[in-house]
């Protein structure tokens, strides 16, 4: 019996990995990285609604629209915070992250590469047996992530849902995602922005 669940799980993980490589993405990493960059410094609410009509005016029909952009508390791995969700699909996605006192926590680990570029703050980062962070007051970052994302999930919502149970926003955060999914599904459905 393990034999045989240790098998489909090796073919799962080839079928994950054949999909991945087929995927066509619509927002690059170097495309965030290069807008975080341009306004950081600004004021939190300037550089961040800069950087979504930015990306809305590149990337039409595939950043939620500003009506149902929503900041949600986040709380992951012992981060605290706020984000954005702006963009995803199964296999991208790009949220802002803010936090005004600082935060420490620790990295995840799933089948998706992250990249976060800081806009204002600090970032320290330290290894152990697991990788650890912290950010320092008044940091507000954009992130980029590639790979199977719902893969993440279970880090985003493990601490909202077992340490502060917080449902209403595991709910924020389901309904945020299940928006960009809605997107994406529209735009590959019927070919057109929604």
């Amino acid at each position: 019996m393990a034999v045989l669940l240790l098998a489909v799980a090796a073919v799962l993980t080839q079928v994950v990995w054949l999909w991945l490589g087929t995927q066509s993405y619509v927002i690059q990493c170097e495309e965030i990285t290069q807008l975080a960059r341009q306004y950081a410094g600004l004021d939190h609410e300037l550089a961040f609604s800069r950087l979504i009509v930015e990306l809305q005016r590149l990337h039409p029909g595939h950043v939620l629209p500003v009506k149902e952009l929503q900041w949600v508390f986040m709380n992951a791995g012992s981060w605290m915070g706020a984000m954005c969700l702006l963009h995803a699909p199964l296999s991208e996605y790009v949220l802002l992250f803010s936090t005004d006192l600082g935060s420490h926590g620790h990295s995840r680990r799933y089948w998706a590469k992250i990249s976060d570029t800081i806009m204002s703050g600090t970032f320290h980062q330290w290894r152990g047996h697991h990788q650890n962070c912290g950010v320092g007051a008044k940091h507000m970052d954009g992130e980029y992530g590639r790979g199977v994302i719902p893969s993440t999930l279970a880090f985003v919502l493990a601490d909202t849902v077992f340490s502060t149970q917080d449902f209403l926003t595991l709910f924020y955060t389901l309904r945020s995602y299940a928006r960009g999914l809605r997107l994406e599904l529209t735009i590959y459905l019927f070919g057109q922005d929604p």
